[in-house]
């Protein structure tokens, strides 16, 4: 039994899978803010799964961690700032709570392996999350590609407008300014806890402003995507993260920008990009599934 977590800026989702890779147990809890709040969050994880397979800490094959910041390959976590980390050393503050070892993962990447896994892939495929910002996790035959310093796949701040938005990492004009749960809160202003949904609701009521937003969310992804493709030449392309519960609304619309575009272009029409596309399946735990799975790599 194998035991993963997702810790996110709101919640966190906790599962066990069993040798087959699948899921045994999983429970969701609130998370804490501030370094001693999340390393109690993932011990109360630890703790409840136990509870539920009957199992210690040291009963797990393998215990992993998906964690959104910059995660290094000892497990020390920075720049978490959705949860208060500016620096923690939570493979270490872990380990001596439960005594055992913990492997940390950035959480887009810890989802990539999950998704991987969860929809029984194969080749490369690059999970695309879209959230608060825009980020990849990138999979080769299964295992992880970091890249030399572990940043590969942080194609969110790839530059696309020189004169467009001031973009949290200090550039203008990021993918993440306009292809993002946070570039579209910038753009479409609304008292809606989820701006993206109000947004496509306007639009579908023939608001001009929403739509032109919304298209500009579209080509972004579109872009996302021939980025991830050109550069890395991904089998597919798996969409998820918080925008991707639009469904089919959001992949329509990247659709038919990657079909006009493949009008315009026979190269880009010979890559076949719209095929490659695909969402996450709704409400899979992939990011929880990954980290169990990392865990033991």
């Amino acid at each position: 039994m194998r035991l993963g977590i997702d810790i996110g800026g709101t919640k966190t989702d906790a599962v066990a899978i069993d040798d087959a890779g699948g899921l045994a147990q999983r429970i969701r809890l609130a998370t804490g803010f501030g370094s001693t709040a999340v390393v109690e969050t993932a011990v109360t994880a630890v703790s409840r799964i136990g509870e539920l397979t009957g199992l210690p800490a040291s009963g797990f094959t393998s215990i992993g961690i998906g964690i959104p910041g910059m995660v290094s390959s000892s497990g020390h976590v920075s720049h978490a700032v959705n949860l208060g980390l500016e620096g923690l050393e939570l493979a270490g503050e872990l380990a001596g709570r439960l005594g055992v070892g913990v492997r940390i993962e950035n959480d887009v990447n810890a989802a990539a392996v999950g998704a991987y896994h969860l929809m029984s892939l194969d080749g490369t495929m690059a999970y695309l999350n879209l959230g608060t910002g825009l980020a990849a996790g990138i999979v080769v035959n299964g295992a992880l590609w970091r890249g030399a310093n572990g940043i590969a796949g942080e194609i969110g701040h790839i530059p696309v407008d020189p004169n467009g938005a001031l973009c949290a990492c200090g550039q203008r004009g990021c993918l993440e300014t306009v292809a993002s749960g946070s570039g579209v809160a910038r753009q479409w202003r609304t008292d809606d806890p989820f701006p993206v949904r109000s947004l496509f609701a306007a639009a579908a009521d023939g608001d001009a402003g929403a739509r032109a937003i919304k298209a500009r969310l579209a080509e972004g992804i579109a872009a996302a995507v021939r980025v991830l493709v050109l550069t890395v030449d991904v089998d597919s392309v798996v969409i998820g993260g918080g925008l991707s519960h639009l469904g089919d609304r959001l992949l329509c619309d990247v659709h038919e920008v990657l079909d006009e575009w493949a009008q315009a272009s026979p190269f880009l029409a010979s890559l076949s990009l719209p095929e490659r596309v695909r969402l996450i399946p709704e409400g899979s735990p992939a990011a929880a599934i990954g980290a169990a799975l990392v865990g033991e790599s």
